[in-house]
């Protein structure tokens, strides 16, 4: 479709040009952003004068000259608001407060025993409230909170099930709006992840990103061409569901034999009735790991094996060319990663295989919150094009 009239329209992309240059370059001039986007000078200035104005964009002094006038550089006001990310996990709840650009300046972690949807839900509430009155004040204070939750998530924000929590048709995001009136925005926690590992790990430069977060459970989010792939329905990336063992155990989900059944912490936590069924088992598993424990390193062993089956399936599939493995079970890496690539190696067509790349996670487990906070800044930028 031709924009043919609509200055109104064309003046909001033009200023929102400007800002995605700002934030991009830093430290950056007037005549440099003019340059770089193809606007004219006088449109550029105008629209940073009202980037100025609305508190998003500083003046950060002069920079060095090309021979006329030192020019007045210009900086991107990260701390004009803040986000709230948080990670909802199947024992745990991860939250963090970022600024406008993404860094986490609090972050705070709680163990969660009762996944009842009232017990979790006086939870976020009263958590969410302790971090509005620690995070700094600013123009536009809390602009949003983004939430990853491990299982189907609809357009309007109800989680319509997420078998490892028991939960079916919970409307979390229309609680949350009611209670704290700033935008909600929720999504699959592995979608969530995806987007944090693009903007903030190790999948910056890939356009074709495969992320599974392996915890309790496995969610995967795609990245295909630059863009998240969410399916028809949305729903896309339920890949920890696929069928491993086609006579296999019974799943939360209804199906039997599905990946997550082997290749999680949920596939540990079978191994060892003397070590308590709580979050710290993993780190208790390392532990025995690191100092020789046969049995439990035959165990990551095990999973590292039903990891690589499923990534080589995903491989075999989707040809991307990077593969990320996040979650908490990447802080394990030690002991899964000579197997899960000696599986891949063995598993994978060779011709899909030759450049596709698997690695793991610098974030760790703090992919999923990063990439909530993301979803709820874009949200408010998307929401509030008057103010850029």
């Amino acid at each position: 479709m031709t924009i043919t009239g609509d200055q109104n329209l064309i003046k909001k992309m033009n200023k929102t040009i400007v800002l995605d240059e700002i934030k991009k370059l830093e430290l950056v001039s007037r005549a440099a952003i003019s340059e770089k986007t193809g606007l004219n000078k006088g449109t550029v200035s105008s629209l940073v004068n009202e980037l100025i104005e609305s508190q998003f964009v500083y003046e950060a002094g002069t920079g060095k000259s090309s021979g006329g006038r030192k020019p007045v550089m210009l900086l991107f006001n990260h701390q004009a608001g803040y986000s709230i990310g948080i990670d909802l996990g199947v024992n745990y709840i991860l939250y963090v407060i970022t600024d406008l650009s993404g860094d986490i300046i609090y972050e705070q972690k709680e163990s969660i025993h009762d996944h009842s949807t009232v017990a979790i839900l006086s939870t976020l509430i009263k958590t969410i409230r302790e971090l509005f009155q620690k995070t700094p004040k600013s123009p536009y204070g809390i602009i949003g909170i983004g939430i990853g939750v491990p299982g189907i998530v609809n357009e309007k924000g109800t989680i319509l099930h997420a078998p490892n929590l028991g939960w079916k048709n919970v409307k979390l995001k229309q609680a949350l709006n009611d209670e704290f009136k700033v935008s909600v925005v929720i999504d699959n926690e592995a979608n969530a992840g995806t987007l944090g590992e693009n903007q903030f790990g190790r999948g910056q430069n890939a356009e074709n990103l495969i992320y599974i977060s392996a915890g309790i459970g496995i969610g995967v989010g795609m990245i295909l061409r630059n863009k998240i792939y969410r399916g028809v329905s949305g729903y896309a990336g339920e890949l920890g569901h696929m069928t491993i063992k086609a006579d296999g155990e019974q799943c939360r989900c209804g199906n039997v034999g599905c990946w997550e059944l082997y290749a999680s912490e949920k596939a540990l936590l079978k191994q060892s009735e003397a070590i308590s069924h709580d979050e710290n088992k993993l780190q208790q598993y390392i532990h025995l790991a690191a100092k020789g424990d046969e049995s439990v390193m035959q165990n990551f062993s095990q999973v590292g094996v039903y990891l690589g089956i499923g990534i080589s399936n995903i491989i075999n599939i989707f040809n991307p060319e990077l593969i990320i493995v996040g979650g908490r079970l990447s802080t394990a890496e030690q002991w899964i990663k000579d197997t899960i690539l000696s599986t891949v190696e063995q598993r994978a067509l060779t011709y899909h295989n030759q450049k596709t790349e698997v690695i793991f996670s610098d974030l760790r487990t703090k992919s999923t919150t990063l990439g909530a906070s993301t979803l709820a800044i874009s949200k408010f930028f998307t929401d509030h094009e008057e103010l850029i």
